[in-house]
């Protein structure tokens, strides 16, 4: 199943930074994205023209903490397993360090910070028939990774992020999963597709999850402060028909109870 499948899909993120010469660096030179537009205080970047992840530079806002509610990563999926390779080849050659690597069942990943501290993700997906289940919902787990076998599966070298990646989901820090499951389940209408302890795994149309909460590092969090480092916004690409709904009920946005904002537009 591709994330364009689904009714919802994820279609970029904002994030607001200290030094955006550094980080926009980084989502260009590690990520593989293109630049695609540029000035002083805001950068796009993307893959196929299409916006995944934008830069907003704010020299005084505040650094956020990491157990604040906000960004826990951003997760770009790419088109296929012999990619992840390709870039876990390059990021061998380039010592870019990596925070973790997991096996997830549905999806192979890797996990890595950009210079501000952001979280990131990039993986790639079993297909839909090979995902677990049980219970109705989706089997999740956090085994090891064999990144030797992966890397094998490289068919050349990384040459930036391939045509169709995406922005496969976005994982959020919460103050709780009490609140934080109305709002994502009900208010944005993602279903809760798989649970694990402190974290919850919602989706559209079946797919495994587009979003996620935990409180893993941010149990009892509040609203967070502005202005701040880090997640601003999280833009949400859609159907007619779930287009038409969310602004029907709320107009150009929505925040969740931690002041993550979430924009809809047309796919």
């Amino acid at each position: 199943m591709a994330t364009s499948d689904a009714i919802v899909q994820i279609g970029h993120v904002t994030l607001v930074v200290h030094d955006l010469d550094r980080v926009g660096a980084f989502y260009e030179d590690v990520i593989g994205l293109e630049q695609i537009s540029r000035d002083a205080s805001e950068a796009r970047y993307g893959v196929d023209g299409k916006v995944l992840v934008q830069l907003l530079a704010d020299k005084t806002a505040r650094k956020s903490g990491r157990e604040e509610a906000g960004l826990f990563h951003t997760a770009f999926l790419l088109p296929e397993r012999a990619d992840l390779g390709a870039w876990l080849n390059r990021a061998a050659e380039k010592g870019w360090r990596l925070e973790g690597a997991s096996d997830h069942l549905v999806s192979e990943a890797l996990y890595l910070s950009d210079p501000e501290g952001n979280g990131i993700e990039i993986y790639r997906d079993r297909a839909r028939e090979d995902w677990p289940r049980k219970g109705g919902q989706i089997l999740m787990a956090t085994d090891r990774l064999d990144l030797r076998d992966v890397m094998a599966e490289a068919r050349g070298p990384w040459r930036g992020a391939p045509s169709g990646t995406v922005i496969g989901h976005v994982h959020l820090q919460v103050g709780a999963l009490d609140p934080a499951e109305p709002f994502y389940a009900e208010t944005l209408g993602a279903d809760v597709m798989a649970r694990y302890p402190g974290a919850n795994f919602h989706g559209w149309s079946g797919y495994h999850h587009h979003l996620a909460t935990n409180v893993w590092n941010s149990r009892g969090a509040k609203e967070r402060h502005q202005p701040a480092t880090g997640l601003a916004e999280v833009g949400l690409r859609a159907e007619p028909e779930a287009l038409a709904h969310f602004t029907e009920r709320f107009g150009e946005s929505v925040t969740d109870p931690w002041g993550t904002r979430f924009t809809m537009a047309a796919k």
